[in-house]
């Protein structure tokens, strides 16, 4: 799989990083001064040695033609993924026009193609060895014999502590409304991380997770109670729901179990498409490192989500450039409801990625929410809900918390339908990030299309296009 012609951008380099701070170190490093010896080749390697603060340097080697997006080997001591020695080396092979190689008098000099020295072809012989051992249907693992009967008493043991569980924490719920919401912010997080610990003990890691979301709603801000309230209705309904589930429409069933956290169907049939990367993204708790990447098929025009996971300080392995497409086979997780037909794995990939030539089809910001609704309905529990608008423009909208003068106000930012009256406010969290004004800038008053994720407290817009043009630009 070769990277010839395959064009990267600083942006799409940096769209890798784990983190802030390791993009901007990275940056520092994307300049031939602190490398020697460096390389590409046809393969989709690159590496070199980078002069740190010890006597030797450190060594760099990526795969960039690895199928589940770039792989990545450093010396350093550093356990981000990838390190920022890997995010300069990437930025000096991408260079200002694309890959070593690609422009004459461009990258070439400082990252020239070659074969790889024994140290970087240990490390990918050994690698691409491993990815087809796990390819091979001869070295797929030989499985006992299912035993139908110990499958059933299994899980009907599971379904038993699961309900122990459930019931338990209804009384609870009702245990803290009878006492009053303000007993929340006397009882600190302990109250939930205990109540949290039962539920892992019940088997039940949906309902633990949720528990846990608790704990950091009292004292978070004014109107604290009433998020408290609406996220405990949340949970009260997925209990009710596992308790009364033989009573449920089977659809909503299936969305009950695995919201609760029992084990997701099998697998979908593979759908192969040229899947263009809309977004990407991570989320951190104290102990898992969440990584939610967009993607929608051309030909098929579906969107799907892929989900990533890494331990607490190591970014999650599955990483893939923004604004690019590439050829693969995309394995839906069946029909699971709970994920609404969007969760999926990536597959075998046959093609490097390579820029996209479009964008997703939009839609009005009215019938984007429409859609929002449809989903909640069959999901009570969706968090977010993709939507592409299409043809709006960044506006402000009114103020709030600073009285008639509208000193000290805060500004609600809209996207508003450029072609009638419908308009989405943009979520809080999202009009804080510098991606709003990037996304102001783009749109100079002009309409724009935009990618990004419908919830309950507004739009999150994560990538936009400018009329006229198939260049992603990230939020």
């Amino acid at each position: 799989m070769t990277q010839q012609g395959v064009r990267w951008t600083a942006d799409q380099v940096l769209a890798l990083a784990p983190d802030a701070p390791s993009r901007k170190a990275g940056s520092r490093l994307g300049v031939a001064g602190p490398w020697s010896q460096t390389g590409s080749s046809d393969e989709g390697a690159v590496w070199g040695l980078c002069k740190g603060s010890g006597s030797r340097p450190y060594q760099t080697v990526i795969d960039v033609a690895d199928a589940a997006g770039p792989a990545y080997a450093c010396s350093c001591p550093s356990r981000k993924f990838p390190c920022k020695h890997a995010l300069g080396l990437l930025l000096l092979w991408a260079g200002p026009d694309g890959p070593a190689g690609s422009d004459p008098g461009g990258p070439a000099d400082a990252v020239p193609q070659g074969a790889p020295p024994d140290w970087a072809r240990q490390w990918l012989d050994a690698r691409r060895a491993r990815a087809g051992t796990e390819r091979s249907p001869a070295a797929a693992p030989q499985r006992a014999t299912a035993d139908p009967e110990a499958a059933r008493k299994r899980a009907e043991r599971r379904a038993e502590r699961v309900t122990a569980g459930a019931t338990e924490l209804e009384r609870r719920l009702a245990d803290l409304l009878r006492g009053g919401l303000a007993t929340a912010e006397q009882s600190g997080y302990g109250l939930w991380e205990e109540t949290a610990a039962r539920m892992v003990d019940a088997q039940a890691p949906g309902l633990a997770a949720r528990v846990r979301e608790l704990g950091a709603i009292p004292s978070s801000g004014s109107g604290w109670p009433a998020r408290l309230l609406e996220e405990c209705a949340l949970l009260h309904l997925l209990a009710s729901g596992w308790l009364h589930r033989d009573r449920l429409p089977a659809p909503l069933a299936a969305t009950v179990r695995s919201r609760v956290g029992l084990p997701a169907p099998a697998r979908g049939t593979p759908v192969r498409d040229r899947w263009q990367v809309l977004a990407q993204y991570d989320t951190v708790d104290s102990k898992l490192t969440t990584r939610r990447v967009w993607v929608h098929g051309e030909r098929s025009g579906r969107t799907a989500l892929l989900l990533s996971y890494g331990a607490a300080g190591r970014a999650p392995a599955l990483s893939l450039p923004v604004g690019q497409a590439l050829d693969a086979e995309l394995v839906p997780y069946g029909a699971d409801p709970a994920a609404h037909g969007l969760r999926a794995d990536l597959g075998e990939q046959f093609t490097a990625p390579a820029p996209a030539t479009g964008r997703p089809p939009g839609l009005p910001p009215a019938e984007a929410t429409a859609r929002y609704g449809e989903a909640l309905r069959d999901d009570p529990w969706l968090d977010t809900w993709p939507a592409t608008l299409a043809r709006v423009i960044p506006t402000p909208g009114p103020t709030s918390g600073g009285g008639d003068s509208g000193r000290g106000a805060a500004t609600a930012w809209q996207l508003a339908d450029a072609d009638g009256e419908s308009a989405l406010p943009i979520a809080p969290s999202a009009a804080s990030r510098s991606g709003l004004w990037r996304l102001v800038a783009l749109s100079g008053g002009a309409p724009l299309t935009v990618f990004g994720e419908c919830g309950h407290q507004g739009f999150n817009p994560l990538a936009a296009w400018a009329d006229g043009t198939a260049e992603t630009v990230r939020l």
